[in-house]
């Protein structure tokens, strides 16, 4: 038998070659393709979710989870402001998912600094009491400062935690200054604090978390001190909504409760002449405000007070054709209006002297706002009288609404005004009026200025209009309108 011939039938030495597992090659592909999906899976749970606790651990820990932003005024998120009765209106009418699904979509625009908003940020208004006070600890979502649990002051269906975000060393200023009682008044032109949180309590009514995203300064109308406050660190999601549990709250309404039967009605300030009281509470004796450090002071150039208009000239004798006299000149008609503005005067003697720089705009009646030149306010409406009783039924609405026209002061003292919509003579006699004649503008002025003088005739143009903070109408229809200037 020839070698050549067998040569291939047997190895000698070589592997015998090995068939190709199939099976585990298709099973290993599997498997990866199973890890690569839960991975995409687990990074869209970790990554576009981080309102849930562990996934903000995560993010925290890898550095994913940006500093909270602290907000200026003219650079805060695009919203809506909302009065108690329209959150309410809005979220109590929400199915029990639906209302999940915004929470979260709340807290993870939150989260994220509000980069990433689908529509508009919602921001309450209005005006709150709060009911009770206390500490925030690190089993809170928010580890240090205070929180405050205040209910509407004209809609008691709408609950809020107004949220204090602070430093340590602010808390034993705060616990004195946020009490039983203090009202909190929230308003679009000087406040910015987001819905963060709803929650529907069992007794039908609304609870909302708020945080003011401008983090600033606070005081008290009647007191002193003052505190600030300051974005939050992290935060302790699994802590869980909202910040007043129900045995807590149930507990704060209770005391909330006796301390308003103990406590006899407020009564309002010194009226004003002809101002009767409307259905509207009246603004809080003492009230909680933010404080915002004002634009240096610039020289104003001399701006001359209003005066009485001048008493009507005598009319020239007139000849046998009713024709004036040759010797004499017929005397212009006196202007009808005289431009007016309020002269910036120095505080009075005994006021609070401020040192330079350090000078304070505040909400608070009485005090020293921010002012400015004439035509560089900030934007907003602006309307005339015959608009007024559209604002007195549908409201401001959070929105900054400017007012302008002529006016005649009935009454001044101290630093506020009464004026009245001046109407020709014709509109009077004939009833020709838009209806603002039945309006009363009550104006305040900040500090160092003074008002214009009983009878004379003040004019505002779309330079030097009036800031409306409230329109108030009355069961007889009169309009009750409340500005303030904001000129320099």
């Amino acid at each position: 038998m020839e070698y050549d011939l067998y040569r291939y039938d047997e190895p000698y030495g070589q592997r015998p070659r090995r068939k190709v597992n199939f099976f585990a090659w298709t099973l290993t592909i599997l498997l990866l393709t199973g890890f690569a999906l839960a991975a995409w899976l687990g990074s869209f749970y970790i990554f576009w979710q981080p309102e849930r606790p562990d996934s903000y651990r995560i993010l925290k820990k890898l550095h994913k989870i940006e500093p909270t932003k602290r907000f200026e005024l003219t650079a805060a998120p695009a919203g809506e402001f909302l009065n108690p009765k329209q959150l309410f209106d809005r979220y109590s009418a929400m199915t029990p998912t639906e209302l999940a699904q915004t929470n979260a979509e709340l807290a993870r625009n939150y989260i994220r600094n509000y980069q990433q908003v689908r529509g508009l940020v919602p921001y309450i208004v209005g005006r709150f009491t709060i009911m009770e006070a206390r500490e925030l600890t690190p089993a809170d979502i928010f580890m240090s400062g205070m929180v405050a649990l205040s209910t509407a002051v004209e809609d008691g269906e709408l609950l809020m935690e107004h949220v204090y975000p602070a430093d340590a060393q602010a808390v034993p200023l705060m616990k004195q200054t946020l009490v039983t009682g203090l009202e909190i008044k929230l308003e679009r032109t000087h406040d910015v604090s987001a819905v963060v949180h709803a929650d529907r309590l069992a007794d039908g009514r609304l609870l909302i978390t708020a945080l003011p995203l401008l983090y600033g300064t606070y005081t008290v109308t009647k007191g002193v001190g003052m505190f600030s406050l300051e974005p939050p660190g992290d935060l302790n999601l699994g802590a869980g909504w909202p910040l007043f549990k129900e045995p807590m709250r149930r507990v704060a309404q209770e005391r909330f409760d006796r301390y308003m039967s103990r406590t006899a009605p407020r009564t309002a300030g010194v009226p004003l002449p002809g101002l009767m009281p409307a259905g509207t509470p009246p603004p809080a004796e003492n009230a909680l405000v933010r404080v915002e450090q004002a634009l240096p002071m610039q020289s104003p150039p001399k701006i001359a007070a209003a005066t009485p208009p001048p008493a009507p000239a005598k009319p020239p004798p007139l000849g046998k054709r009713g024709k004036a006299g040759k010797d004499q000149k017929q005397s212009p008609a006196p202007s009808a209006t005289a431009a007016a503005a309020v002269a910036q005067n120095p505080p009075p003697p005994g006021a609070p002297q401020l040192p330079a720089g350090d000078a304070l705009a505040s909400t608070a009646g009485g005090t020293t706002w921010k002012t400015f030149p004439p035509g560089k306010m900030p934007a907003g409406r602006l309307i005339a009288t015959s608009d007024l009783p559209a604002i007195a039924d549908k409201g401001l609405a959070g929105e900054r609404v400017y007012l302008k026209g002529q006016f005649v002061v009935n009454f001044a003292e101290g630093n506020r005004a009464v004026l009245r919509p001046k109407t020709r003579l014709t509109d009077s006699v004939l009833h020709l009026g838009s209806g603002s004649g039945s309006a009363r503008v009550i104006v305040e002025f900040p500090a160092g200025y003074s008002p214009p003088a009983q009878g004379s005739t003040v004019t505002r143009d779309e330079a030097r209009p009036y800031e409306i903070t409230e329109v108030r109408k009355q069961a007889d229809g009169q309009l009750n309108v409340f500005v303030r200037e904001i000129m320099q």
